[in-house]
């Protein structure tokens, strides 16, 4: 593999199908990059897309490489969630009824984009892709380029394309023009139309082990090495948690994890639910699934020090871990983590946040009840 791949961290299976592809020269002209945020999905899609151009067009390969990182039509086309402007019909563009200040803000995070493949585009109310942005792809396949031989049409979050949407992609990925390819990017390719699926070749990204998305922080991101080391161990193999841990600080809400734990397994639940209130202030349920993930750590290190492992994510606080354990020998832990699973899962449910953190305490403390 040349050194386009090599820049691509881990996922060698994900690499080995696509060099495949153009070793046999048989690239399909869709495909649905799927798996957890932060792995390197769009970084793959862009190294791909200069693979190709690479083994097949020598002299044209640098041109179009230098368009292909600065996400320039005709080379590739980028469909990204948009806010809607005011008074915005579905005749209008895309971008025709936003503000001046939303197109601003489109061009910087573009921007960020393109200086940084890992970054993650944040556009205040862009929740969906509007049928407008599919409508243009329609163009951008419409328009001839001869001297072209490959274009590109990347669909960024394409689990928020609606159903009207994806009826209207389907439409476009049912007869595609010659050397035209989209790749779909999504963390969730159930949520794309079972048509949609069956016309592309499904390609699936695993986590990124710890060392991966320190090397990733440190190289995009300039952590220094402590800082990408300590967010790293956290992760569950995503670069998106550990940047979003390091900008919480990872110290504060470790400490803050421990004091809620205090609290709740003392069943002092006026001061652990004002604990909680404070740690997640910003009344996000995203705040409190990120909670829940790090009680699930520590969770994790009773399980290891009840096996004399060495290596905890709460290593700091090893003698609250001990105490636990010397308190709560008998617990079952995989229930814990069976109970915690769900308490996350109604996170994503537009559940009342005060039932929820309601619940997170209660959970905790039933512990007690049940050692």
């Amino acid at each position: 593999m040349n050194l386009l791949w090599d820049s691509i961290l881990e996922q060698e299976k994900t690499k080995e199908i696509l060099e495949q592809f153009i070793i046999k020269r048989r690239v399909p002209h869709a495909l649905i990059f799927s798996g957890p945020e932060g792995v390197g999905k769009f970084f793959t899609a862009i190294q791909f897309a200069k693979i190709l151009y690479s083994s097949f067009e020598k002299h044209s390969a640098e041109h179009a490489h230098k368009a292909i990182t600065n996400l320039q039509e005709p080379f590739l086309k980028l469909v990204i969630p948009l806010p809607r402007g005011r008074g915005e019909s579905s005749e209008d563009s895309s971008t025709d009824k936003l503000s001046k200040e939303q197109l601003q803000s489109i061009q910087s995070e573009m921007q960020k984009k393109i200086q940084n493949p890992y970054y993650k585009i944040s556009l205040e109310n862009a929740n969906t892709i509007k049928i407008s942005s599919i409508r243009e792809i329609k163009k951008f396949l419409s328009t001839n380029y001869d001297d072209i031989p490959f274009r590109f049409v990347i669909i960024c979050e394409a689990e928020l394309m609606n159903p009207q949407s994806q009826n209207a992609l389907l439409k476009s990925l049912e007869e595609p023009p010659e050397g035209l390819i989209f790749v779909l990017i999504t963390k969730d390719k159930n949520k794309l139309l079972s048509t949609i699926q069956s016309r592309c070749w499904a390609v699936d990204f695993e986590p990124l082990s710890a060392e991966a998305v320190k090397r990733n922080l440190i190289s995009f991101y300039s952590f220094d090495e402590a800082e990408a080391e300590k967010v790293s161990v956290f992760s569950e193999g995503s670069l998106q948690t550990a940047i979003e841990l390091s900008e919480r600080n990872i110290d504060k809400l470790m400490a803050d994890v421990i004091s809620v734990l205090r609290y709740s397994l003392a069943k002092r639940f006026y001061s652990a639910k004002k604990d909680l209130s404070g740690i997640v202030s910003s009344k996000s349920a995203e705040d409190l699934k990120l909670l829940i993930k790090l009680i699930k750590f520590w969770i994790s290190d009773t399980v290891k020090n009840r096996n004399s492992a060495a290596d905890y994510y709460f290593g700091q606080y090893r003698d609250t871990i001990e105490k636990f354990n010397q308190k709560f020998s008998s617990v079952n832990t995989y229930e814990i983590f069976n109970r915690l699973d769900v308490l996350e899962d109604y996170c994503d449910r537009n559940l009342n946040l005060n039932v929820l953190l309601l619940n997170l305490i209660f959970e905790i403390a039933s512990i007690s009840i049940r050692k």
